[in-house]
């Protein structure tokens, strides 16, 4: 039997988690996006590309209910969601959860509190049930995210941890959650070469527990191994998507070298 982390059932029922028609974002007269329809199927892990500033970032800020599209609609699990209504809190109660490229994880603060702040087991006067948040933490490390190292435990803090066990910890918890789309931004910035093969296997538990991804990386070639399809941004807009076998890692990498030259010498807008 596998010890990853089962998907959740409603997972089978839909035909995309998420799904998006028209999407426009304007911050005063900058428009960050623009027209964008995009989508992610069941238990697929796109990597989305682009330059900074292309859109990526406001796109997953979107999805995850941080901002409030300007125009355009959601689907979440091929259901129409009022952009006005989503937030946040209606991400996960969806099963979108967001692991952002800023800290997102007490760096002073046991393993077990930092997998359930926010969402603390609590009896019915408020307590925190510790033994039982410290037993399925400990379960979490084992199989979903596969921490077995030596002296790594539910209360250890997260700066024993390396760079990449910390991403596995941030991952672990959104498949805690029974999230059936995890979005990572850029979850091997900055990382040793042995972190980032940890990372892209926690990613790999991410697809073989059933579950989706959204995988932003400006690594192409750590895209290119892990992704089954990409979407490619470019100055808030899609510019083009690939599955893996229509195109190969040089054949990507040329694509996007000519969209930052395009974008280069395109003229200044006044």
């Amino acid at each position: 039997m596998s010890d990853v982390a089962a998907a959740p059932a409603s997972a089978q029922t839909f035909q995309n988690i998420v799904r998006t028609e028209g999407l426009d974002m304007e911050f005063g007269p900058v428009r960050a996006l623009s027209k964008v329809d995009f989508a992610v199927g069941r238990n697929e892990i796109v990597g989305l590309l682009g330059d900074n500033g292309a859109g990526k970032s406001t796109l997953i800020k979107v999805l995850s209910g941080v901002l409030r599209p300007t125009a355009g609609n959601i689907w979440v699990r091929d259901k129409l969601i009022d952009p006005n209504d989503y937030s946040v809190r209606m991400a996960h109660e969806l099963r979108i959860e967001t692991v952002h490229q800023e800290k997102s994880l007490g760096e002073k603060q046991p393993l077990w509190r930092n997998m359930f702040v926010g969402r603390q087991i609590t009896d019915r006067f408020g307590f925190i049930k510790i033994k039982q948040e410290k037993e399925i933490a400990d379960k979490m490390l084992r199989t979903a995210v596969g921490l077995r190292g030596a002296g790594i435990s539910v209360d250890s803090t997260v700066r024993d941890l390396s760079g990449g066990e910390r991403q596995g910890i941030a991952i672990g918890r959104a498949m805690h959650f029974e999230a059936d789309l995890i979005v990572l931004d850029e979850p091997t910035v900055a990382l040793a070469v042995s972190e980032v093969r940890k990372v892209l296997r926690f990613v790999e538990n991410i697809k073989a527990s059933g579950r989706a991804c959204i995988y932003i990386e400006h690594n192409l070639a750590h895209v290119y191994e892990i992704a089954d399809r990409f979407v490619l941004m470019d100055r808030g807009q899609i510019v083009g998507e690939y599955k893996r076998g229509e195109l190969s890692l040089t054949d990507l990498t040329e694509h996007m070298i000519s969209l930052h030259e395009e974008r280069a010498n395109a003229p200044a807008k006044t």
